[in-house]
């Protein structure tokens, strides 16, 4: 069907709302705030299934979604990040870490990455494997983190893609 070196990428969305406070940080975002945050699970293989209600599919993703839904429920959609976490300090850098080690043992074989854009302009990306800065854009796409929290102007623009 395809060459060795073939490679499929998928990503699903999700969002949720969530309040948290950063209280080491020397800024604004050491007083109590929101987000309506936008998250993407990137997963990647070379393998599609070939038989079944799945034929042809990497993985389906309803189970991404499946996999998602009681992190989001649970921990994430509605709730104070600081307690629910169990974090002091719940950075764009751990929360996006907190899923990605979620959801390492739901669907360990094709997860690449988790993404969470806190705001509009400012996004971290959590992997455990190796990547490099790429064309990868703002519709989906896998970003990096924006080192300045407190700001919006902006976007840092570079992605990450995976290195064969």
């Amino acid at each position: 069907m395809t060459g060795s070196n073939s490679l499929w990428l998928l990503q699903k969305r999700f969002a949720f709302e969530a309040a948290h406070k950063l209280p080491s940080h020397d800024g604004k975002c050491a007083r109590l705030h929101g987000h309506s945050w936008v998250g993407y699970v990137g997963v990647a293989g070379s393998r599609l299934q070939t038989e079944g209600a799945k034929a042809g599919m990497l993985i389906d993703y309803s189970e991404i979604k499946a996999a998602l839904k009681p992190l989001l429920n649970m921990y994430l959609d509605h709730h104070y990040l600081n307690d629910t976490l169990n974090l002091e300090n719940p950075t764009s850098e751990l929360v996006a870490k907190f899923i990605y080690d979620h959801l390492a043992r739901t669907i360990p074989n094709v997860l690449q990455f988790v993404r969470i854009d806190e705001t509009c302009t400012n996004r971290c990306t959590y992997s455990r494997v190796t990547v490099e800065p790429s064309f990868i854009g703002d519709d989906g796409a896998v970003g990096q983190a924006d080192d300045d929290r407190s700001d919006d102007a902006g976007d840092p623009g570079a992605g990450f893609a995976l290195l064969a």
